[in-house]
């Protein structure tokens, strides 16, 4: 099968499509046959050589946590999924390639009519930001802060804490100030002077903080939140440790994402998708998520 591999830690031109065996699905494993796998920031990181908690692995490796696609195996003792089963899921690597085989208690069943690059887009950026809603806190009342609010990770954010009661103001560029709108957040361009048009924006002030950008961020939102446990970040780790706010990070898991799933069947959860290129087009996926300015996301279709 061809699979998005990365060779070295360096740059996008590190990464190469290869031909790599099919993978076979072990005991309690599903094969899922990839239709579509979104690019995260993360992927980026790891392919410059940043390791999460619990993923030690050094290249060549195939990157990817994130899928949707068409079972098209069971491995032994596998139960729950049935060969033709149309699913999302999510993994640690190995989701940018043709097949990827998977623990089926990881998957869930892709609705009828969400396109497969809005599936293969989901789970990622929507658990991101459900699990960092959910650890700050954002409820009914909420006047919340979302930096990077038009990305993947911010898309979601925005729509779960309106569908949560929180009113919800987003940073972005001036070109994604409409569809912020759209979404339901009040926007603010980001940069000098940030604080300022938040404050103006919300003269009742900010109660929860979001930051899913990076650039500063931390530093605007500990003069506008007083409540340093209610500011956190998925991005800026090292920001976090320096200005005593939170480092987002928790399991991902079905349940979530099947939520997440529900609401967009509801027609309460809209996903965007800038860019669907081929596997192929891997290194310029990268560079795309990389300019910081990507409305939605990038996604490689097999």
């Amino acid at each position: 099968m061809k699979a998005v591999t990365v060779t070295r830690s360096g740059g996008p031109e590190v990464l190469r499509v290869t031909e790599v065996p099919d993978p076979e699905p072990g005991p309690g494993e599903v094969r899922v046959r990839v239709f579509a796998a979104g690019v995260q920031p993360v992927d980026l990181a790891i392919r410059e050589g940043f390791r999460p908690p619990g993923l030690a692995v050094e290249p060549p490796f195939v990157l990817g946590n994130e899928f949707a696609g068409v079972v098209d195996r069971i491995g032994p003792g596998a139960g729950g999924r049935r060969i033709g089963d149309e699913v999302l899921g999510f993994g640690f690597l190995n989701g940018q390639a043709e097949f990827v085989t998977v623990d089926p208690a990881r998957l869930v069943a892709r609705p009828a009519g969400m396109p497969w690059e809005q599936a293969g887009s989901l789970s990622a950026s929507g658990q991101t930001a459900h699990l960092a809603l959910t650890l700050l806190g954002v409820g009914p009342g909420d006047t919340v802060l979302v930096h990077g609010a038009s990305g993947g990770v911010g898309t979601v954010a925005v729509q779960l804490a309106r569908a949560w009661g929180a009113t919800v103001i987003g940073t972005a560029s001036e070109p994604n100030h409409d569809y912020l709108r759209e979404l339901g957040a009040i926007p603010v361009a980001y940069g000098e002077g940030l604080v300022e048009r938040v404050r103006e924006a919300a003269p009742q002030g900010v109660d929860a903080a979001f930051d899913a950008a990076g650039r500063g961020a931390l530093e605007a939102s500990v003069e506008l939140v007083a409540d340093r446990s209610r500011i956190g970040t998925v991005v800026d780790y090292a920001g976090a440790e320096r200005l005593g706010v939170r480092p987002l990070r928790g399991e991902r898991t079905a349940e979530r994402l099947a939520e997440l799933v529900k609401l967009w069947e509801a027609g309460e959860l809209r996903l965007e998708v800038a860019e669907a290129l081929p596997l192929e087009r891997a290194a310029d996926a990268h560079r795309l998520v990389a300019t910081g300015h990507v409305r939605g996301k990038v996604v490689l279709t097999a």
